[in-house]
């Protein structure tokens, strides 16, 4: 495989870059929908904007299991040398609380599909049906699961936000090439 793909000692590979955007793309596209379509979407077509948002929803899991697949199998790229131990030690932890507020959210949001009167069925690609992880005798706790998943929803929102944040701190006033590693080009 070429080293171009991999990740290297002091830089991401084009897979995992091509993860990391498209998985962002997703969970700003999935942000903005869920807010609108809770809060704006007219009421008669609402069915419709959840099913398109569990739909998106479950390519981002499948994504996000990708990702973490490739992560575990790849070196990842070393911090500046001079960021004091506990910046790196909070950026590690930073990085894995994304992953399990990206998944915790995917899959509370799996829930919420299945806790409808009538669970959203999904088909990804065409023809690989979507398993129900919750049955009918769930659904007294939709309240409660849909609660779940919005809040979750803004702490995953507030820690981009901050994940953002803290790229641009390395780009523009720490002047090191954190951000620039996982972008595209020299």
């Amino acid at each position: 495989m070429s080293a171009a793909l991999r990740n290297a000692p002091t830089a991401w590979g084009h897979v995992a870059k091509l993860l990391h955007w498209l998985g962002a793309a997703l969970i700003l596209v999935l942000l903005a929908h869920g807010w609108w379509m809770t809060h704006l979407a007219a009421r008669a077509e609402r069915l419709q904007h959840y099913q398109l948002h569990a739909t998106i929803g479950f390519y981002l899991l499948l994504l996000l299991a990708l990702r973490l697949a490739w992560r575990l199998g790849n070196a990842v790229p070393a911090l500046p040398g001079e960021l004091p131990e506990w910046r790196r030690t909070a950026a590690r932890g930073a990085h894995w609380l994304l992953y399990f507020l990206m998944f915790f959210v995917s899959i509370s949001g799996w829930m919420v599909a299945d806790t409808f009167r009538q669970p959203l069925e999904t088909t990804l690609v065409g023809f690989i049906s979507v398993p129900h992880l919750l049955d009918a005798s769930h659904r007294p706790y939709r309240e409660l699961i849909e609660g779940t998943h919005a809040v979750s929803s803004y702490v995953l929102f507030a820690l981009v936000a901050v994940h953002f944040a803290g790229a641009l701190n390395h780009h523009f006033w720490q002047k090191n090439d954190v951000l620039r590693r996982m972008w595209w080009g020299a």
